[in-house]
């Protein structure tokens, strides 16, 4: 898949939108180590109780923190891939989409005077900027319910001023499985960067969005809990997170949570 990345002599084009997408029912993390590298994933859902047997409105917190454990910075991010579980639904019926062009490049004001009805999730994004680098060294993350190339993504757009103004979307295209653990995966590749010029250090995201259709109340996020019948909770692996470094690992971990069930 090839990076979608335009740029302009005023605002390099620039930054990183991480999704990792998850049920998590409480803050847990998530600690890999590989290759001189450390990958720390944390998670939230809300609510924490769920329908047994039918899907409810949920909103997610995520967050990845990417540290060195030796002098070197962390080499660049490549590739970003999560599995959700079946138990967890992405559905943006109804939504408005938002388009690669509409957003790409733009200030943070000017993507949300575009597509602020397709807006799904905010967040914050942190990076070590050395060098000419396609990001900032920190910026505010907005997530739009949009389309590449005909099949459903979800755009994630940064914008910052350190070191300078740079402007980045990336698109995370979703495809979904009928069979398995995991039924919608998530995946983005992110664009080459020169050795040196920087590096991402952490990311955070909230997603969830609920609204009406034809007035009837929908949600861009559901779940259930999926516990057998006579049991008050159930632990499961709610989603598999894999993280490619430019010249380095790949970094994959499976992310287990909890929930308690009603009904």
């Amino acid at each position: 898949m090839r990076p979608h990345l335009r740029r302009r002599p005023i605002a390099a084009v620039a930054s990183v939108a991480i999704l990792l997408l998850g049920l998590g029912a409480l803050a847990q993390a998530e600690t890999v180590r590989q290759g001189g590298l450390q990958v720390r994933f944390e998670g939230k859902l809300a609510p924490q109780t769920l329908p047994r047997s039918r899907q409810a409105p949920i909103r997610v917190s995520v967050s990845a923190k990417v540290v060195s454990l030796g002098a070197a910075a962390p080499p660049p991010l490549h590739q970003i891939a999560i599995a959700i579980n079946r138990y967890g639904h992405l559905d943006p019926t109804g939504l408005p989409v938002c388009h690669l062009e509409q957003i790409q490049p733009a200030t943070t004001d000017d993507a949300l005077a575009a597509c602020r009805g397709s807006l799904v999730g905010e967040g914050r994004f942190l990076a070590d900027v050395s060098g000419h680098a396609p990001f900032p060294a920190d910026g505010k993350i907005y997530a739009f319910n949009g389309e590449l190339d005909g099949k459903p993504a979800i755009l994630a757009h940064v914008y910052g001023t350190k070191p300078g103004p740079a402007s980045f979307t990336l698109a995370f295209l979703i495809s979904r499985q009928a069979k398995g653990t995991f039924g919608t995966t998530l995946k983005a590749m992110l664009p080459p960067v020169e050795p040196g010029a920087g590096s991402i250090t952490a990311i955070y995201l909230s997603l969830g969005k609920t609204f009406s259709v034809a007035g009837r109340r929908r949600s861009y996020l559901t779940a259930s809990c999926p516990a057998p019948k006579g049991l008050s909770g159930a632990s499961f692996v709610f989603a598999r997170a894999s993280l490619g470094f430019q010249g380095g690992p790949t970094l994959t971990t499976a992310l287990n949570r909890s929930c308690k069930a009603k009904g």
